[in-house]
């Protein structure tokens, strides 16, 4: 489900882009230092924007470093990493084991049984440690599950289950910028997740698996309808991050929020006007 806050890269300085990428690595390296190889597969670009954003926000200095790894052997890539990133990497690792967690309940997957018995004792750790976190990552899960269970086409209640979710991870400390942080993760959260629904929506039907767009996909308005609550999710997450006072990597944060999380949107529609051309069917 995650993947979609990422950078539009024709748009970013280099500069800017050697910076987000060096955020980047010093989360896949804290993911591997504390968590070991499963923490690392965990990776995910999104909580790279929440680094860089709870960074700017708390003016939190990074330290560079310089390593080599698995992806580049030949030469050493600059990392950034603070205690922000320490907190990032935790919250993968948890949304990962509660992901690995429902899916044994619910499907009995043993690849999940097993991936979850590696990580279950840095898991708890984390869960004591941020137990506010670990208690709304748990809840939001179930929610889903149960929509799920109810075949619910009610997409502001599915959606609302994700952001409930995102907004506490956003929540790095409950202080005077709470309020904004979880409105910004909220939508933030609802975007993904629609986006999500919407990217899986042709293999689902085909699958007869679940998707709260199933009722409205065969509408005249659904594509316009969608790109209108995907506008208004992405929108009302901007401007949350517009009151909040960043200053440091503001042009990486404003070309994430305001050009990266349509990247695959924009792959979604290239594609389907391909497949129109070719006089393929599509959804």
């Amino acid at each position: 489900m995650f993947g979609y806050v990422t950078i539009y890269e024709p748009e970013l300085k280099v500069k800017d882009l050697k910076k987000y990428k060096a955020y980047y690595c010093g989360l896949c390296r804290v993911l591997k230092e504390e968590y070991g190889f499963m923490g690392q597969m965990t990776l995910t670009y999104d909580m790279t924007f929440a680094i860089i954003l709870l960074s700017s926000l708390y003016e939190s200095a990074a330290e560079a470093e310089q390593h080599r790894c698995k992806v580049h052997p030949v030469k050493k890539q600059t990392m950034l990493r603070n205690e922000i990133t320490a907190y990032a990497a935790a919250m993968n690792v948890l949304l990962a084991y509660y992901h690995m967690e429902d899916d044994w309940q619910d499907e009995r997957k043993v690849s999940s049984f097993i991936t979850k018995s590696m990580v279950h004792g840095k898991a708890r750790k984390i869960i004591e440690q941020y137990p506010r976190q670990s208690r709304a990552i748990e809840s939001a899960l179930k929610e889903l599950a149960e929509c799920e269970k109810d075949n619910s086409t009610d997409i502001d209640r599915t959606a609302g289950c994700f952001g409930k979710l995102m907004e506490e991870l956003f929540v790095y400390r409950q202080d005077f910028w709470e309020k904004n942080l979880r409105k910004m993760g909220f939508f933030l959260g609802k975007f993904i997740y629609i986006m999500d629904a919407y990217e899986d929506l042709p293999e689902d039907m085909k699958k007869s698996r679940y998707n709260p767009l199933r009722e409205i996909c065969g509408r005249e308005d659904y594509e316009e309808r969608m790109k209108q609550i995907l506008c208004m999710m992405i929108a009302e997450s901007a401007v949350e991050f517009e009151r909040l006072p960043c200053l440091l990597d503001v042009d990486i944060l404003r070309n994430i929020l305001y050009d990266g999380v349509w990247n695959r949107y924009n792959k979604m529609q290239m594609k389907k006007s391909e497949e129109g051309k070719n006089g393929e069917k599509s959804i």
